[in-house]
């Protein structure tokens, strides 16, 4: 490769190259070393080409130092690991980003490897990442409300070491397909199983976040067989109190979220660092990534519609009763580690006092000094109680006809 310019490299990786995951997608992907040089991809249609310069405009910008960018392009280093390590910083949309150092197969050892795949689970064109041996034991992360997979990212080098793992994103989310339904926990539960249906040969251990924990308990409620063990990172579980507005919620129609509605970048910046206990655990140009790829999801109308339907759902899930979550939960069959944050201030830790309470088996920990993104905050320690509780797990298979199904 001549000195200081990356063409070369990114035509020769990219020759050829096919990926259905962007078969309708027109995009521009822009490659910056420290200002000095750009590159662009642009794709088109599924097939990506490279250039010299950037548009006005690009879909995604990558910066960081020309070396890191060689390794990232050449397949010695994952893109995920490099961003992680803050060798390397994404703007503008992340799904993208992901999708293409996906192209990029790996020569540094399996366990480099984070490749970028769609499914069609349930009836929705679902976009994940996928690490680790492909003959290991399934792990499937599922993220909160209005993130995306890439907020799972932390996690996946520790756990991929040892198992499979698989992040999907949330329908209407990322790359995964929005569709017009009512985004409440059954529907999502449905899709979650789907998902795991089609892609893991054995019951998978369900980690799950947020809304994210919700949707992990609730595939395990329907169908306890497809899965494995839950690990529940301060899961949105259904509100016990301040129910007053549930009859003025469930006037409001999902469809309202079509109107085009702009959050200033401020305001969601200020909503994003509330959910940590100390903002500053994370480098700037992770929140700035975050924002970006929410503010993008956002602008498309489809997304908005699922995103709003999933939160009015989170509000408006029953408590109590024969569909009521709490009077379910004791029904729970296959094992589950709650994570809760002792700062968290959407799913406050004292909710761990109802969990005890409902499902004694179980087990809670609450984490100290920590928000409601613990993989985020306490990535090591979130981690280790995951492996720990999994590593005592009893082995599963899914049965000829499952359980729930």
């Amino acid at each position: 490769m001549a000195d200081n310019d990356l063409l070369p490299l990114l035509r020769e990786r990219l020759l050829g190259t096919y990926s259905p995951l962007l078969a309708d997608v027109t995009a521009s992907l822009t490659f910056t070393a420290g200002g000095l040089a750009t590159w662009t991809v642009d794709i088109e249609n599924g097939r990506a080409s490279a250039r010299r310069g950037s548009p006005a405009h690009p879909s995604t910008t990558v910066r960081a130092p020309l070396d890191a960018l060689v390794a990232v392009v050449s397949g010695e280093r994952s893109g995920v690991q490099a961003f992680l390590d803050g060798e390397l910083t994404v703007r503008g949309n992340l799904a993208l980003a992901l999708q293409l150092d996906g192209l990029f197969d790996r020569r540094s050892g399996e366990d480099a490897r984070t490749y970028t795949r769609s499914v069609r689970a349930g009836g929705i064109d679902t976009f994940y990442l996928e690490a680790g041996p492909v003959d290991a034991p399934p792990i499937v992360l599922v993220h909160g409300l209005s993130a995306t997979n890439a907020s799972m990212l932390p996690l996946i080098p520790a756990l991929s070491q040892r198992y499979r793992v698989l992040a999907p994103d949330l329908p209407g989310h990322g790359g995964s397909e929005a569709r017009p339904a009512a985004h409440a926990a059954k529907y999502l539960g449905d899709w979650l199983l789907a998902f795991v249906h089609e892609t893991c040969d054995q019951p998978p251990v369900l980690v799950g976040n947020s809304l994210g924990g919700r949707t992990a308990l609730e595939a395990a409620l329907i169908s306890p067989y497809d899965v494995r063990g839950l690990v529940l990172l301060c899961p949105a579980v259904a509100f016990r109190k301040l129910r007053q507005l549930v009859p003025f919620v469930r006037l409001v129609p999902d469809e309202i979220a079509a109107l085009p509605v702009r959050i200033p970048r401020r305001m969601a910046m200020r909503g994003l660092r509330g959910l940590f206990a100390d903002p500053s655990r994370l480098p700037d140009a992770w929140h700035e990534a975050a924002i970006d790829e929410f503010v993008r999801v956002l602008s498309i109308r489809a997304n908005r519609l699922a995103i709003f339907s999933a939160l009015r759902n989170v509000y408006l899930d029953e408590p109590f009763g024969e569909s009521g979550f709490w009077d379910r939960l004791p029904t729970l069959k296959p094992p589950a580690l709650f994570l809760w944050g002792e700062r968290d201030v959407l799913v406050p830790a004292g909710f761990s006092r109802w969990v005890a309470e409902a499902l004694p088996r179980g087990r809670s920990e609450v984490l100290p000094d920590c928000g409601h993104v613990p993989q985020f905050e306490h990535p090591e320690t979130t981690a280790q109680l995951t492996l720990d509780f999994i590593a005592g797990l009893p082995v599963a298979e899914r049965p000829e006809v499952s359980g729930g199904r």
